[in-house]
């Protein structure tokens, strides 16, 4: 589990740093300054998960059924909120009218709130 969690964490960063040069370059020149704005959300919140998942790789003060929870909610969390802002932040360049998923952006942002605060309750009913 520690591998696959490492391993998918660099692989959210490696995309993110990709898909913040792609919108540094190429999107700033088609994207109005708000949309660009939203977009870098999506990165932001991308990379900031993707540090979260080797965090969670590395340690073991964490159970591994714990760890694997959080895996699956920041995995899940990061597609679905990442992902449909991306694709709501590029609306205006494409045929497909992404505003018909945009009901998912919450969902995501819900599954990482809870793998974070799944880590919280985790250490706060550990005894010392």
């Amino acid at each position: 589990m520690d591998k696959k969690t490492v391993t998918t964490g660099a692989l959210f960063g490696m995309i993110a740093i990709i898909l913040g040069a792609f919108g540094a370059h190429a999107l700033k020149k088609v994207l109005p300054a708000e949309q660009l704005l939203t977009f870098e959300t999506g990165v932001r919140y991308q990379m900031y998960h993707a540090l979260f998942l080797i965090l969670i790789g590395t340690t073991s003060i964490i159970s591994e059924k714990i760890k694997k929870t959080i895996y699956n909610l920041v995995l899940f969390g990061v597609i679905l909120f990442s992902g449909s802002i991306y694709l709501l932040a590029t609306n205006n360049i494409s045929q497909f009218d992404f505003k018909v998923i945009g009901f998912i952006t919450p969902i995501g942002g819900l599954l990482l709130i809870l793998a974070w605060g799944i880590l919280f309750y985790d250490f706060i009913k550990k005894k010392s």
